[in-house]
């Protein structure tokens, strides 16, 4: 019968479909390629490569060919089904003689020379062909590291569309790569800047290793070259290394976004995104007529640092309110809700007005109070809110600068943050942190004692601070007693967490 059906997937936000690649073909004195299931403009474009990458294989195609991508309410996009197309019309004429593609799901583009180039979206790819219980993938050989990534799976990493016949003629024609995973290659190399060689601001280094105990979110104010950018790219210094479901959750959402560099199979460090300010909304949190992550996904994991704070959009900010809560993204379209995933530390950097000397000791500021109001308004009450720390950062001082005697090194900082994200661990039993506790977690793990009791009154009623911001303040000072080795909250905690909310 010449009809075949070879399996594939679809890329839907960041997780692939399955989809069937239908091929019937009648011989015929004309060639005519047809290719229905809601294809775009890179699947129709298909055809050529597939008839010409065939022709040159040594297979030349006269006749009616009808490929139907099934479901056809499923969008396809994209040339990664130039290798289906192609195997399921070699079977269709019969120039392949077995079943072994039943096993296999098969990704790839074709150039016209019948040599496979890379695709996206190879993990999350070989992730549907285990769930969907195959045997394993075929795909280009540049992305087969990639995929072999995820145990439990056989990843056939295919060079020419000849290799790939050849494999479903002969499947021991062809080993499988193996790719096994350590912890040891998620270990730190050496930061690019290290906290010992940041002079001064003692308190500031305290709120940041604070922040990455417990994933909190941190806004830094200060003058021009106080240092805010510095700390912040420090950050990721004293941060623990990933772990291997968490590197395969963040290169995921690379290989989705086309972000994996040549030859790289697996993201190893924790990402630091850092976007312009004139980022559009849609480029923060994601978007698009069929969504691609943004800038909050591509940070899943790690550090999203917002330089200028007040200069981004204010329609900009506002969309952070959800994945600073939530830690994700849900966007709505036509075709269906997409969710992405955004659990990442942010870091902002801000000047405490315009010009940027504000309460500068020797510089006067030279903008009116107007001014200053309406720089600051960019930033809504309900998104401070959601920041957990806010740090002023002064100026530094000559003696400051001159300073020789080295600070504490990151490596050192870091063991006390590994210790303190071990001890989370052991209380919330997964790897979960303080700033994720929702309010059942808070009254289990926060008891506060009555001076404790006193000091929130204080602060809720005095200093004004919402419940939000209460709440918030809780999850700050049991990181600070966990930093400190402490089982419970004391004043003493809750103090320092005060302290560091300046607004």
């Amino acid at each position: 019968m010449p009809f075949s059906r070879m399996h594939s997937v679809s890329l839907i936000g960041l997780d692939a479909v399955p989809v069937e690649v239908e091929v019937d073909f009648i011989r015929a004195e004309k060639t005519l390629f047809v290719i229905v299931g809601l294809p775009d403009t890179g699947v129709r474009e298909s055809k050529d490569r597939v008839l010409t990458a065939i022709k040159n294989a040594g297979y030349p195609v006269i006749g009616i060919c009808t490929v139907n991508l099934a479901p056809g309410d499923v969008r396809k996009e994209g040339a990664l089904y130039d290798l289906p197309i192609a195997l399921g019309l070699l079977s269709a004429m019969h120039a392949i003689g077995t079943e072994v593609h039943r096993d296999y799901l098969i990704v790839g583009e074709l150039g016209l020379g019948g040599d496979l180039r890379p695709i996206q979206g190879a993990l999350a790819s070989a992730m549907l062909a285990k769930e969907l219980g195959k045997k394993g993938i075929l795909l280009p050989a540049a992305n087969a590291y990639e995929a072999a990534t995820l145990p439990g799976i056989d990843v056939i990493p295919i060079h020419t569309l000849q290799e790939a016949v050849q494999f479903l003629q002969k499947p021991d024609s062809i080993t499988p790569v193996v790719h096994t995973l350590s912890e040891n290659i998620f270990s730190l190399a050496t930061p690019i800047i290290d906290f010992a060689d940041i002079k001064g601001q003692a308190h500031v280094k305290r709120a940041m290793e604070i922040a990455a105990a417990g994933s909190h979110n941190v806004v830094l104010s200060g003058p021009p070259g106080s240092g805010k950018t510095m700390l912040a790219k420090a950050l990721g210094g004293i941060m623990p290394e990933l772990t291997v479901e968490e590197a395969l959750e963040v290169t995921k959402i690379h290989s989705v976004s086309g972000l994996l560099g040549e030859g790289q199979s697996i993201i190893t460090q924790r990402p630091f995104r850092s976007p312009h300010h004139t980022v559009s909304y849609a480029g923060l949190i994601g978007g698009g007529s069929y969504p691609r992550p943004g800038e909050v996904s591509l940070a899943h994991r790690g550090i999203l640092f917002l330089d200028e704070l007040p200069e981004f959009s204010r329609s900009v900010l506002e969309v952070l309110r959800q994945p600073l809560e939530d830690r994700k993204v849900t966007i709505s379209r036509a075709q269906g809700n997409f969710t992405f995933p955004s659990d990442f530390i942010c870091i902002a950097a801000m000047n405490p007005c315009p010009c940027g000397y504000l309460g500068h000791p020797d510089k006067p500021c030279i903008d009116s109070l107007f001014q200053v109001d309406r720089y600051r308004s960019k930033i809504s009450g309900p998104l401070w809110d959601r920041i957990d720390m806010h740090i002023e950062v002064p100026v530094l001082r000559y003696r400051d600068i001159a300073q020789t005697a080295p600070g504490e090194s990151s490596a050192v900082i870091r063991e006390r943050v590994k210790a303190a994200r071990q001890r989370q661990t052991k209380r919330f039993k997964t790897h979960k942190t303080n700033s994720q506790m929702n309010s059942r977690e808070l009254k289990q793990y926060c008891p506060l004692t009555p001076e404790c009791h006193e000091v929130m009154r204080q602060a809720i009623d005095v200093l004004g601070m919402s419940a939000r911001a209460s709440d918030r303040l809780l999850r700050v000072a049991l990181t600070i007693a966990d930093l400190a080795g402490e089982p419970a909250i004391t004043q003493e905690h809750l103090m320092e967490a005060i302290s560091y909310r300046k607004s």
